[in-house]
């Protein structure tokens, strides 16, 4: 049996310490963090050793580990199962702070069907372009066509007439129309007030502008966050990390 012993982990001078790993909670992005971008949602592969290597690590951190996505927490837990011991989905829109526990959800506005019509309208208007809906918004990916994306992003944002419910955030070849007033930085500071998270320090890793809500409440709280294009350069790296870590019980030098 591995002996997890938790040590200081040395690092870049410009990402600063990461929390012990004694102490620290993980908190974990799905798309482009833990899984391989694909070329649409639902073909994404979660490598076979994924699930384990997550639940190794849920066990060495006493459970101290979530999932923050941008995907429904339905499709959170049909991709990993029990591994994460807590889910947070629809960017902070709906948490799930343990395992077979209600989802709480967010009192947050739904997107006008008008809007969301007139999405499907322009993704048939232009092959490539695939709409995703969400219970509390939607999203035009144009990974197949990315030279459609300033079309698309002006069409958003003519549609969305400067509403102040909700707002256009850039994704991975994508535009997200989603409510304000939840992100992943709320679901950060929901997670971390509850047990097994609370009184431990946060360890946030992401990848895009998504993210960035998270990496900031992670720091805030007394812990680090790190981006994946910058320290790991891409998920392949996240997952050899992080297999790492639950071999050994410290984080990795980066």
């Amino acid at each position: 049996m591995t002996a997890f012993v938790s040590q200081p982990a040395p690092n870049r001078p410009d990402l600063g310490p990461l929390p012990p790993f004694g102490r620290a909670a993980l908190l974990l992005d799905m798309d482009g963090t833990l899984l391989d971008i694909a070329p649409t949602p639902d073909q994404v592969v979660v490598p076979e050793e994924l699930p384990a290597t997550l639940h190794r690590l849920r066990v060495a951190l006493g459970d101290a580990l979530a999932v923050v996505s941008g995907r429904p927490i339905e499709q959170l837990e049909a991709l990993l199962g029990d591994a994460p011991f807590a889910l947070a989905g629809e960017h902070g829109g709906a948490i799930r702070h343990r395992p077979a526990a209600e989802v709480e959800r967010a009192a947050l506005a739904s997107p006008d069907p008008a809007w969301v019509r007139q999405a499907a309208r322009l993704a048939e208007a232009h092959p490539g372009v695939l709409l995703e809906t969400k219970q509390h918004g939607f999203v035009l990916h144009y990974r197949a066509v990315p030279e459609l994306g300033p079309l698309l992003h002006e069409a958003l944002t003519d549609l969305l007439g400067g509403s102040p419910a909700f707002v256009l955030l850039p994704a991975r070849k994508a535009w997200e129309v989603r409510p304000a007033g939840a992100d992943k930085g709320t679901a950060v500071a929901a997670l971390m007030r509850n047990a097994p998270f609370a009184g431990r320090l946060p360890l946030f890793i992401g990848d895009d502008v998504t993210d960035e809500d998270a990496i900031i409440a992670a720091r805030k709280l007394g812990g680090a966050g790190l981006r994946v294009p910058e320290v790991f350069g891409n998920p392949t790296s996240v997952r050899a990390w992080l297999a790492r870590a639950a071999e050994t019980g410290a984080w990795p030098g980066l």
